[in-house]
């Protein structure tokens, strides 16, 4: 039993320090060939429905209860200690440092990551890309990098959206529900809110769309198995893309926090 556990372990390591390896390196080989000519914008626009256009609604709704229930629950935990007048500076640098980006990112992975993998491991597994291959077309920068590059330019917006939603339904719930002025919650927000707390969050986002854009890619890329290797992949992808955004928060927000000098 022990030596089963000990292999199991050993294999998972192994799997895991491959597919890290994999992904260094579908990352390294998509920055070059993104700043390799020829461009092709036309792949670029292609992109830009599937990856922005389309995840508006979906965050525009998510940013917008975010913000309605952070504010719920930060003013009830204010309203005990009179404080509940500072409700807008609690909302705003949560949602433009933290929750935009992060809820932004893992709706993105969700949606946008699986679809990735969805997108080319279909093409995998009918050879398709290998068909791409002879004829000489290469697939990294046809089919990894406009999806790359549009995940890491989307989701800044994206998040901008996001955020502007939740602090707008931060300050309606506050004026409804606990009498708090419209102008107390934006001037409490705006006086201690500062440009790089917002550098700070659409930072983070950059980051979050490489790594969701390189795991969906690549596990597309790695799909084995048929349609079943498929849907593990793509169950994958949605999983080990919403780990990384957690993770890398952190290390991103002790760095953020370190270049402005705490």
């Amino acid at each position: 039993m022990l030596r089963g556990l000990v292999e199991d372990l050993g294999k998972r390591g192994l799997a895991f320090v491959t597919d890290l390896g994999g992904m260094s390196v579908l990352a390294g080989q998509t920055f070059y060939h993104a700043l390799t000519p020829p461009y092709n914008l036309r792949l670029l626009v292609a992109q830009m429905d599937h990856i922005a256009v389309r995840s508006v609604t979906i965050i525009s709704v998510a940013g917008l209860f975010v913000g309605l229930v952070l504010a719920l629950q930060t003013a009830y935990g204010l309203a005990r200690f009179g404080a509940k007048g500072t409700v807008g500076l609690i909302v705003g640098l949560s949602m433009v440092r933290e929750l935009g980006p992060v809820v932004t990112a893992i709706l993105v992975g969700g949606r946008v990551g699986s679809g990735f993998t969805a997108e080319l491991g279909s093409m995998k597994v009918t050879e398709q890309i290998d068909a791409m291959r002879a004829l000489g077309v290469n697939h990294i920068k046809r089919l990894v990098v406009p999806r790359v590059v549009l995940t890491m330019l989307s989701l800044p917006i994206l998040t901008m959206i996001a955020s502007t939603l939740g602090v707008f339904g931060g300050m309606v719930i506050s004026q409804y529900e606990f009498n708090v002025d419209y102008h107390q919650y934006y001037s409490s927000m705006t006086g201690y809110i500062r440009v790089a707390d917002m550098v700070s969050g659409l930072g983070k986002t950059v980051i979050f769309g490489l790594l969701i854009a390189v795991i969906g890619c690549y596990n597309g890329l790695s799909t084995r198995g048929g349609t079943e290797g498929l849907g593990r992949a793509t169950t994958g992808t949605v999983v080990t893309a919403s780990l990384s955004v957690f993770v890398s928060d952190f290390f991103l927000t002790k760095f953020f926090w370190w270049l402005e000098g705490w």
